[in-house]
């Protein structure tokens, strides 16, 4: 089956208290981006990775991509005014068959290992979501107070999240429901059934600035 990523990246600098972008921000001296692209070629060769971009940050991209000699081939979509609507522009790149990995681009620590093993669950099942037990004690606050929650069989949702291409497209085909907190939740919405695979702890998500601490710390471990 052909395999495409889909990469959105459509952040504001605002939790890190700052006016640049965090997926252009410098981990060890590379954008965010580059490093999370990088994953993806290295885990497949020959998967087509398509970038999904706010309107107003494609021409600094791209002067990014000329001034550091970055030259994975990708294909560049604009965004929509909301993560579903990029989604949607995406996918309309994409053809109907296939499967298609929809990553975080400030997700740059997935590991090549987690792309194959999702991708490759997508492929047999038609889906693949990596998730990771909730470890940290829950409350549900109300009106009335708050309460502790059982985080028995709570899961954590990472990226990416993989689908049949076949399966997903019709599924983005419908209006944004308040429902919809994730690509996930798009594709249940339409009946069908999301498979569980194991995510990882590394696999952070880049918000504040002390993630970013946290990530060159990860990479310096591992390099």
């Amino acid at each position: 089956m052909s395999r495409y990523a889909l990469i959105v990246a459509g952040g504001k600098g605002a939790r890190m208290q700052s006016e640049l972008p965090k997926q252009f921000m410098l981990l060890l001296d590379i954008p965010v981006l580059m490093h999370t692209i990088e994953r993806f070629a290295l885990a497949d060769g020959q998967i087509e990775v398509i970038l999904v971009l706010p309107k107003d940050q494609i021409s600094f991209w791209k002067g990014l991509c000329t001034q550091l000699d970055f030259d994975i081939e990708h294909a560049i979509v604009e965004g929509g005014s909301s993560r579903y609507e990029s989604v949607q522009n995406g996918l309309a790149s994409c053809p109907s068959e296939g499967v298609v990995a929809i990553h975080d681009g400030v997700r740059p620590l997935v590991s090549i290992e987690l792309i194959q093993k999702c991708i490759l669950a997508a492929e047999k099942h038609g889906s693949a979501l990596p998730v990771l037990p909730v470890t940290q004690s829950l409350r549900k606050v109300t009106e009335k107070g708050s309460k502790s929650m059982n985080r028995d069989g709570v899961m954590e949702v990472q990226t990416p999240q993989c689908f049949d291409l076949s399966l997903l497209k019709p599924c983005y085909d419908k209006s944004f429901d308040s429902t919809f907190t994730d690509d996930a939740t798009v594709f249940e919405g339409s009946g069908h059934t999301v498979h569980l695979v194991e995510g990882e702890s590394t696999n952070i998500k880049i918000t504040t600035p002390a993630d970013l601490k946290i990530a060159e710390a990860i990479l310096g471990l591992s390099s």
